[in-house]
């Protein structure tokens, strides 16, 4: 498999203080663990480049757009609610990892890849149509999917996402669309609060109780998804990668082990060898323990480069 690795300098210059758990750590950690590896340098690597107006319009209004430009600081940090904070970087951040991921569907769709991970940062899959939020400025795998419509004519896009929060932003933005299939597993009942209990046909919940572990993931999943995929047979498989449900991430109380994320990695690839050619398009969300975050993603990455997952020391 050729894998790309995304990212972008620029993603370390958003910060929303010095107790935020989002926080440029969380980039640094990954390359740190992933070089360490050796799995950074089996990948192709490049930067991402902003997105551009007309990708972030097809997900987000442009008087939200609009609104929040006017929202970013001169200096210091502003606050959007409890726990989403810009400094002046935040947009430029978030625009190139947006940006990230539209250069990811490029990538498979041109055939430079087999699949692509974005280490980005802001995390994106909280963030609704008109609706900044959960550390979310935009919705990172919608403008991508969005992108993969307008560029390619992807008519059935598989949105997979395994973080431990629901995406809401994702539901919001392509709730009913015939084209958009999304996957969540999510710790019930937990932020953020909403669509918890959605009942558009287009989307799989998969609720999953505090204290959830492998035996128990891997039985829903196989269970909930795996019907859902077969009968839509995607033509592009996308991965909001979240960290956070490992048993080690202060942020939820679900116990998966890095071998988890490795397991549902190859589940998700195993569909698009199936059905889309291989396009798998991942893109980083949670996951706030800087080293089972890094660890984590290890195992994504060897799953992506289609190496046997083995326990790091």
């Amino acid at each position: 498999m050729i894998t790309a690795y995304l990212t972008h300098p620029d993603c370390a210059l958003h910060h929303m203080g010095p107790e935020h758990p989002e926080s440029p750590l969380r980039l640094e950690a990954i390359r740190a663990r992933l070089s360490l590896s050796g799995l950074l340098q089996q990948t192709m690597q490049a930067d991402a480049k902003e997105a551009c107006d007309v990708a972030l319009a097809r997900v987000h209004p442009l008087r939200h757009l609009n609104a929040l430009e006017k929202c970013l600081p001169k200096e210091g940090i502003v606050t959007l609610d409890s726990d989403t904070m810009m400094n002046p970087d935040s947009l430029k951040a978030a625009r190139v990892a947006a940006g990230a991921v539209v250069r990811g569907v490029d990538q498979v769709f041109k055939r430079q890849a087999d699949n692509v991970f974005c280490a980005v940062r802001p995390p994106g899959h909280h963030a609704e149509a008109a609706d900044a939020m959960g550390f979310c400025f935009y919705n990172n795998i919608a403008v991508g999917a969005a992108h993969a419509k307008a560029k390619y004519g992807a008519k059935r896009i598989a949105i997979l996402d395994f973080d431990v929060h629901q995406c809401n932003g994702t539901i919001d933005i392509f709730k009913n669309d015939p084209e958009v299939l999304i996957c969540t597993s999510f710790q019930y009942p937990f932020y953020p609060w909403r669509y918890l209990r959605s009942e558009w046909q287009n989307v799989v919940n998969t609720p999953l109780e505090v204290g959830t572990a492998s035996q128990e993931y891997r039985r829903v999943i196989e269970h909930q998804w795996l019907p859902a995929l077969h009968a839509f047979k995607p033509d592009l498989v996308m991965l909001s990668a979240g960290f956070d449900a490992h048993k080690d991430d202060p942020m939820g109380d679900i116990c998966l082990e890095d071998e988890d994320f490795y397991w549902v990695t190859h589940l998700a690839m195993e569909i698009a060898a199936l059905y889309a050619d291989n396009r798998v398009v991942s893109v980083l969300e949670g996951g706030y323990n800087p080293t089972s975050l890094a660890s984590g993603a290890e195992a994504h990455l060897k799953a992506l480069l289609g190496l046997p997952f083995t326990n790091a020391p």
